[in-house]
């Protein structure tokens, strides 16, 4: 984070740019290490420049382990398995979506909130049952991408798997697919489905960002998916999904 605590000091330098820059598959992504890490968002910092030695020093145990491709890592509780999955069938789900002020929302994947994702999933899982004969209700996933750069927007979908499409979509419904080609994924586990999509998902992304990715010289697309599985009996388990950047 050193080198981009400096370009975050300079002016001209926009967030979202260093973001990708730097391998975050979004604005979003970017913003949400760098305040489980200083406790403030990228913006905040650049607004203010504080003095980082008033923060607490973030937790680098993670960096230094390397695993293999579907080797399970365990830490805290909480269990991470990176693997590589190719999508060549088209997979679509169907959800709400909405736009997304960058500076202001950081979608973290949890189904309550006052802010627009969280509100997003609170409206889906209040009118979802409208969708029974269409959706496999077992999985959803929210999904987010850019939309409109410049404005400083991004796009973010929630829903469910879609089973059988409908003749007629139902008024306010959208449908979405995961793009095809080569995705990094990665599968956690947590002890409670709060620590999952908040502690959980926050390490994963910030592994996969900072050491797992970084270490394997990949570069990966502005898109990620989270699929959340919701009848697995006694676990709590959701998926990251990052689409890799073709050759």
């Amino acid at each position: 984070m050193s080198k981009i605590i400096e370009n975050l000091k300079m002016d001209e330098q926009r967030i979202l740019d260093l973001a990708l820059d730097y391998g975050f598959s979004s604005h979003a992504n970017f913003s949400r290490a760098f305040k489980e890490i200083y406790g403030i968002t990228p913006t905040e910092y650049k607004n203010t420049i504080p003095l980082l030695n008033t923060f607490d020093k973030p937790d680098i145990s993670m960096k230094y382990i390397i695993v293999d491709e579907e080797v399970p890592l365990i830490i805290d509780d909480i269990v991470l398995e990176v693997k590589r999955r190719k999508i060549t069938k088209s997979e679509k789900y169907i959800g709400f979506v909405t736009d997304v002020n960058i500076n202001e929302q950081i979608p973290i994947g949890e189904n309550t909130g006052v802010d627009a994702p969280g509100q997003l999933w609170n409206k889906f899982h209040k009118e979802k049952n409208a969708l029974l004969e269409f959706v496999n209700l077992n999985m959803e996933v929210g999904i987010s991408y850019m939309s409109e750069s410049e404005s400083g927007t991004f796009k973010y979908f929630v829903g469910s798997f879609l089973k059988k499409e409908p003749k007629d979509l139902c008024t306010g419904y959208v449908m979405e697919e995961l793009p095809l080609g080569e995705y990094i994924v990665c599968d956690i586990e947590a002890e409670s489905f709060e620590k999952l999509v908040s502690e959980a998902l926050i390490k994963a992304n910030k592994y996969l960002f900072e050491t797992w990715i970084p270490n394997h010289q990949l570069m990966v697309e502005p898109f990620s998916a989270e699929k959340y599985y919701l009848n697995c009996d006694d676990r709590y388990r959701m998926e990251i999904w990052l689409k890799l950047m073709s050759e």
